[in-house]
């Protein structure tokens, strides 16, 4: 069955992580991942609620230390730990994936727009978190650069997609870009990510 988001797509073919049941894979992956490292985070709060003394599992030097992020007022922008925001929106991402695979074909173009604010504000918090991490806290969590990581071609992918299939009005050379280019794009930022972070830690990585 044709989804009306696919209908929407004339020129060419999709590429297979645009249509229905790629892009649900993609989201259950990416979802699934971050709920898991959000669900730790969660844990190790808990634990540090418990006991301020607790050492998380990822301190493992001053540069590269859950607990150090944990205690600083980035880590609760919303009046409560962050990662509590994390496991329910990822668990949402996770569901609509799972709808996807289920078959749900007729999902409107407002949902789609929906979801596309959704995961763009996603992005912009992990664009500061990843300044405030490198630049005012001066540490790094694991299991936040997981979620930084899984978000990534979550966004990448569900815009290149909402471009592809008209949800976004675009041209025809802005669709063929995001339909050929967005495995390069979501390398390329994976990369200057992971080397901003090397280049701000040399120590922690080469001690």
């Amino acid at each position: 069955m044709v989804s009306s988001v696919e209908k929407s797509h004339t020129p060419g073919v999709l590429p297979w992580w645009a249509k229905d049941r790629g892009f649900g894979l993609l989201l259950i992956a990416t979802g699934f991942i971050s709920w898991l490292a959000a669900g730790k985070l969660v844990l190790e709060r808990i634990e540090l609620y418990k006991n301020p003394d607790y050492i998380t599992s990822c301190d493992i030097n001053p540069w590269i230390s859950c607990g150090t992020v944990m205690k600083s007022a980035q880590a609760g922008i919303f009046g409560f730990p962050n990662p509590f925001l994390g496991i329910v929106c990822f668990a949402i991402v996770v569901t609509i994936g799972m709808m996807l695979l289920a078959g749900a074909s007729k999902l409107q173009r407002w949902f789609w727009i929906c979801f596309q604010v959704g995961i763009t504000a996603a992005m912009g918090l992990v664009i500061w978190f990843w300044s405030q991490a490198l630049y005012e806290i001066n540490a790094l969590c694991p299991y936040c650069m997981i979620v930084w990581a899984m978000t990534i071609p979550l966004f990448v992918f569900t815009t290149a997609r909402n471009f592809i299939t008209g949800v976004i009005p675009a041209s025809v050379g802005v669709k063929k870009f995001f339909a050929e280019w967005s495995w390069i794009v979501t390398a390329i930022i994976w990369v200057l990510v992971a080397a901003s972070v090397v280049l701000r830690f040399p120590n922690a990585f080469f001690g």
